[in-house]
């Protein structure tokens, strides 16, 4: 059996207080079970719950000289098959875990099974690892455009300028398939022209589907309109964009690049 080098009091306390807190934590109850099915005795079980926690795990560290029943009692108390139809909460709760575990070398995978990482040293470097945001995206099969141009703002979280990024994606692509030079509404309409199309989404055989690459057209226009136009000409601070936002906003440039790639 692999022997795990013992955690960081830092990291220690980190995970205590992600385990143990109030809302989305264990409950004692549930510390209590899972510290006896991990191996580790629960040596103040009446104080606060992290606190419990960081006591237990340290005074285990302090005889044993590893994590390895630390980390059994992380793959215990948060094994994916407790949180079915709670995936939010799961997600939550491993992405602040790796925040800390990351400066141990160690992420704990959607499966709830852990996986060796390079280790690092600052926090910056801990939220890009465990960023939640990209997360959340590739749960929803986001087209890997998407990433492609915008790498450094997904690492920063930044919902404002992900957007501004990812939108400005479709014209670029559109420009790449069609040798057009345009912009904004132009572009569109000369790309996607009934009469002339550079681009189709179909045969253009008959009305129906006449509609469908109009409709489509005019989806783009209405991205450009609302999020490109108006992200390009506010500040950040008066338009603000929140993380449910953002996903869909990506999850909708998905689907019209998916659309485009056919």
């Amino acid at each position: 059996m692999k022997i795990f080098e013992p955690l960081e009091a830092g990291v220690i306390e980190g995970i205590s207080k992600t385990l143990g807190e109030t809302n989305k934590g264990l409950s004692g109850t549930e510390i209590e079970k899972f510290l006896a099915e991990a191996k580790i005795d629960d040596c103040d079980p009446i104080i606060t719950k992290w606190k419990r926690l960081y006591n237990a795990f340290v005074n285990y560290q302090n005889k044993n000289r590893n994590s390895n029943n630390i980390l059994t009692f992380i793959n215990k108390s948060i094994s994916p098959t407790r949180f079915v139809g709670k995936n939010e909460q799961f997600e939550d709760i491993r992405f602040e875990l790796n925040k800390y575990l990351s400066f141990s070398g160690l992420k704990l995978k959607e499966n709830g099974k852990f996986t060796s990482t390079d280790s690092i040293s600052t926090i910056l470097e801990a939220e890009q690892k465990a960023n939640r945001f990209k997360s959340k995206l590739q749960q929803r099969n986001t087209h890997e455009k998407i990433y492609e141009y915008c790498k450094a703002e997904l690492l920063a979280e930044n919902y404002f300028h992900s957007v501004f990024e990812a939108v400005k994606s479709i014209a670029e692509t559109i420009r790449q398939k069609t040798g057009l030079t345009n912009d904004g509404n132009e572009l569109i309409e000369l790309a996607f022209s009934i009469k002339n199309p550079l681009i189709k989404i179909n045969k253009l055989s008959n009305e129906t589907e006449e509609s469908e690459h109009k409709g489509f057209a005019n989806l783009i226009k209405g991205v450009f309109g609302m999020f490109r136009n108006t992200a390009a000409h506010a500040p950040k601070i008066t338009w603000e964009i929140n993380e449910t936002d953002a996903l869909d906003i990506m999850s909708t440039v998905s689907l019209i690049h998916r659309k485009l790639e056919q």
